[in-house]
């Protein structure tokens, strides 16, 4: 079943039962993968309005808004969740890059703290942590955290990046060259300035 079916699917499912918050749901993800974001964000919100502790509907919709550039709105719907789920690691985590794209760090790495206490294998927000601290200068506690994200996957490509920053800045440029190429094999678009700086 190709995915405009799928679509139709579901939108039938809800002419038959429109008070259904998983088909909502399930349509809202749908619509994700078509890039019709606003449409989404509705299903996400009737799958609300029927069951307003439906977090995965949240989690998703600030998703959502990081991709139309409204950081606030993606922040308020992870609160949303916090409140009905406390103990979830994943919206402290959002919130927390959600911070580090707004360059206020300090609120970053509070949120990210409290996400990697939740979960310890949370490897986005232990890299994020390590982001957090090379935009701050803080290096050696960048390369902790960054290390730390290694340590559960030692494929994730943003932490290579933030190491070899961060054993640039510290002058070891076998270190740095070592990640930097790391980062390069598992994805990651390295900035060109850095390739030249260490000339790969």
């Amino acid at each position: 079943m190709d995915l405009d079916e799928h679509i139709l699917q579901l939108k039938q499912k809800l002419i038959e039962n429109p008070e259904c918050s998983l088909t909502h749901f399930n349509l809202g993800m749908a619509l994700i993968n078509k890039h019709k974001w606003e449409e989404a964000i509705n299903e996400f919100n009737y799958a609300l309005e029927e069951n307003p502790d439906f977090i995965e509907a949240l989690i998703n919709m600030s998703g959502i808004y990081f991709q139309l550039g409204d950081i606030e709105k993606g922040i308020k719907a992870n609160e949303r969740a916090i409140k009905i789920k406390p103990e979830f690691a994943v919206p402290y985590g959002n919130i927390g890059f959600f911070y580090l794209q707004k360059g206020e760090m300090e609120k970053a790495v509070e949120m990210l703290n409290k996400a990697v206490k939740k979960d310890p294998k949370y490897i986005q927000a232990w890299a994020n942590l390590g982001s957090a601290y090379l935009q701050m200068g803080k290096i050696d506690e960048s390369i902790f955290y960054s290390e730390k994200a290694l340590k559960i996957a030692p494929t994730f490509a943003i932490a290579h990046n933030n190491l070899a920053v961060a054993y640039l800045e510290k002058d070891d440029i076998k270190k740095a060259t070592l990640h930097c190429k790391k980062a390069k094999e598992f994805g990651y678009p390295v900035e060109p300035g850095l390739l030249k700086a260490l000339n790969i």
